[in-house]
């Protein structure tokens, strides 16, 4: 991590079918190698799924309020004071709980083996905007160990 000052974020520019920036996003997540084709691949192949599962709702719908249940609103960061290192509980920002929420999504639906990814995908966003599943699991955790470590807030700075 450079100590000069801090990295210019560059902007996440909307993809070209659904013109959203979260859409974009969950492609990067899922992308390796830089094959960003196969990447929207398989994210588009989720949407269909999504969209056949959810006639009513567009899968773009179900993909915010997926990573809106998803979203963590405190996690612990460790503190150094004194020779001992505490688990301060901090504010999580908008931009860092959606990058967790999506990052969650896409590391337990790529997890699920015996699957193609597109449908591992579409299940745990759907999971997710039903308000279980394992990136929701993730995200009680975080918030109940960012709870009991609440006696440690006055390290916060």
């Amino acid at each position: 991590m450079s100590r000069r000052r801090r990295a210019v974020k560059r902007p996440v520019h909307p993809d070209a079918k659904y013109e959203s920036v979260l859409v974009t996003r969950l492609v990067h997540m899922v992308m390796e190698d830089g094959k960003k084709s196969v990447a929207q691949g398989v994210v588009y192949g989720a949407f269909d799924i999504l969209s056949a599962k959810q006639k009513d709702t567009s899968p773009l719908e179900i993909l915010q309020r997926a990573v809106d249940n998803a979203k963590p609103r405190l996690e612990v960061k460790p503190r150094r004071v004194g020779g001992a290192t505490y688990q301060v509980p901090l504010e999580v920002t908008s931009e860092r709980s959606a990058s967790l929420a999506v990052r969650w999504l896409v590391k337990f639906a790529s997890a699920k083996k015996g699957q193609p990814m597109k449908n591992a995908l579409a299940n745990e966003i759907m999971d997710a905007y039903q308000g279980q599943g394992s990136s929701i699991r993730r995200r009680d955790e975080v918030h109940k160990m960012a709870q009991s470590n609440k006696a440690f807030a006055h390290f916060r700075w």
